[in-house]
């Protein structure tokens, strides 16, 4: 069978069992809705937690950056799962214990302030919302590609699907349908992972296999004999020194940046309120460590075979179009430049495909080669000509991974505006039927807005992802662990530590990233700190604030600092105040 059709039947059987997952575990009750009426045992959570955070973000852009940056990639695996360390040993328990819905409910009650509510949800939605827009046009060039229609029907398709299970199902509904996902995409991923590296070595252990010598089948994959005997990283330097890039396992990047890109991505996913919200859906305080012990493992899988993916896929790209005549470019490079994410340009005239250091379309360069480095996963099993029935199970791996993430981000938004919004501040008296009403219109109103930015987006979407950890690490992180472990921690030194942290992120991105681009570079960063590494810097100030403030202003009331004592402490939680 075509790949068409191994899509369109692993897409609908996959699609179907979301829907059915959906109308089985649909809720009834805010607490449905909202936190699964805490009852979703740990390792289902845990799964759920890591089809939640591997969007397609990780599931086809990862690789595809670790293939073009090489050992400089090393931060985003670092940062990423490190993360979920944080998680499970500073923030699980002690949220699972609060008991409440949402991130904001939390920020508002413990710093005793509406104004932290408000600041909070506008925080939590902003977030939500940058990383929304990237799953929905994800969605639509899978669709695209492998599906046969345009990429904006297939982001009217991602957008019923998820409309369908989020507003129907809520949290209880997306947590299972998550599992199901989960499932999915991480078949979808190692399974070509495998096949690619038995191909290369005979290993059938992908993250040995990248470290393993070329196989004489390898070799003649390759069309290149010397290979064999070759060690896979050995002959990507080579390779990549042949074209003028630097070796592949060099690392560019000043060692300052790596250290606080890191950090950032490590503070940031463990601020991130989709995140954190899953730990709100277990029966109980020491459920929510393991669910984080077991998301880690759950993540692990996909994050340990990256690179080997990435290296795999970065040869094969080299070794099949370098030096080959466009009239017999293979069919996958054809396949692909329909979409417009790979191209050539004979910028010599001799109908001969050449990869070199440089941009595809700038006539200074040599290189005659354009592909967009997110389509490297995706494009993997063709490029290795693995059978079509696993070119179209990375399809719908490629969906699972969006439409996951995608629903756990709309949550976040809904809850953020029926329950701290509507039911905390602007009518409290309304029922419990009214705010499920208002729950699942805000979720289904986010799904359109989220819809119109796949189809439309913005120029800067795949900028202002760093404003998405910047703002998590350097508003949510500092105020969560300082609410936690610290009694004196008061409203005043969190609004100004909120405020100057958000503000520094958002201007230190902004100048690089919009008003001076040509400056990006580390000869004008602060110190040698990139964008993608000042959500460090912006967490630091708002720890500083939190506490310079907090010796100049008046301590918390009695109630929240037994409140705090009562989180970090066997017994019962003290009952926190309303926010006021």
């Amino acid at each position: 069978m075509s790949i068409l059709t191994w899509t369109w039947i692993l897409t609908g059987l996959s699609f179907a069992l979301y829907i059915y997952i959906a109308i089985a575990a649909r809720a009834k009750t805010t607490g449905d809705f909202y936190a699964a009426e805490q009852s979703v045992p740990p390792i289902m959570n845990g799964m759920a937690t890591g089809a939640d955070w591997m969007s397609a973000a990780s599931f086809i852009s990862m690789a595809g950056l670790i293939s073009f940056l090489g050992r400089d990639g090393s931060f985003y695996l670092m940062g990423w799962t490190g993360g979920y360390v944080l998680l499970a040993m500073l923030f699980g328990p002690y949220l699972r214990k609060y008991g409440k819905f949402t991130i904001p409910q939390f920020m508002g009650d413990r710093y005793y302030s509406n104004s932290i509510r408000v600041l909070s949800l506008m925080c939590a939605i902003f977030v939500s919302f940058t990383y929304v827009a990237g799953q929905m046009r994800g969605v639509g060039v899978v669709f695209s590609r492998f599906m046969g229609v345009s990429i904006n029907m297939g982001v009217v398709v991602g957008m019923a699907l998820v409309f369908f299970y989020a507003t129907l199902g809520g949290m209880k509904g997306i947590t299972y349908t998550q599992v199901a996902q989960y499932c999915v995409l991480i078949t979808a991923y190692l399974i070509p992972a495998i096949f690619i590296s038995m191909q290369f070595t005979g290993n059938p252990i992908p993250q040995l296999g990248m470290g393993s010598q070329i196989s004489a089948g390898g070799a003649a994959l390759l069309h290149d004999p010397s290979a064999q005997g070759k060690y896979m990283l050995d002959m990507l330097n080579g390779l990549q020194k042949d074209l003028g890039f630097a070796a592949y396992t060099s690392g560019q990047r000043p060692r300052i940046d790596v250290f606080f890109i890191t950090m950032s991505l490590m503070i940031g996913t463990a601020g991130l309120p989709h995140i954190l919200i899953r730990f709100f859906t277990v029966p109980k305080m020491r459920d929510a460590r393991s669910s984080a012990g077991y998301a880690l493992f759950f993540i692990a899988l996909l994050y340990t075979t990256a690179p080997s993916i990435a290296v795999f896929a970065r040869t094969n790209f080299i070794k099949s179009v370098h030096n080959v005549e466009y009239a017999n470019a293979p069919s996958w490079f054809k396949n692909w430049e329909k979409t417009g994410l790979v191209g050539w340009k004979d910028k010599n005239g001799d109908g001969i495909m050449q990869i070199a250091k440089g941009k595809w379309d700038d006539p200074k360069t040599k290189n005659e080669v354009k592909i967009d480095q997110d389509i490297m996963v995706l494009a993997n099993p063709e490029i290795a000509k693995l059978p079509n029935w696993v070119v179209g199970l990375i399809g719908a791996g490629g969906l699972a991974a969006a439409l996951s993430t995608a629903a756990g981000l709309l949550l976040v938004i809904s809850a953020a505006i029926s329950h701290d919004l509507m039911k905390a501040i602007v009518k409290p008296d309304m029922t419990e039927k009214e705010e499920l009403w208002w729950a699942r219109g805000a979720a289904g109103v986010a799904v359109c807005i989220a819809g119109l930015f796949g189809i439309y987006p913005p120029g800067f979407v795949a900028q202002v992802v760093a404003f998405a950890f910047g703002l998590a690490a350097a508003s949510f992180f500092p105020c969560i662990l300082m609410g936690i472990f610290n009694k004196k921690a008061n409203k005043e030194g969190a609004l100004v530590g909120m405020a100057v942290g958000i503000l520094f992120v958002a201007a230190y991105i902004s100048y690089f990233k919009f008003v001076a681009p040509e400056l990006n570079n580390k000869d004008h960063w602060w110190f040698g700190i990139s964008p993608e590494g000042i959500g460090t810097v912006g967490a630091a100030l708002n720890f500083v604030c939190m506490w310079v403030v907090g010796k100049f202003t008046k301590e918390p009331p009695q109630e929240i600092q037994d409140l705090v004592g009562s989180l970090r402490y066997p017994g019962k939680l003290v009952t926190p105040p309303t926010s006021h």
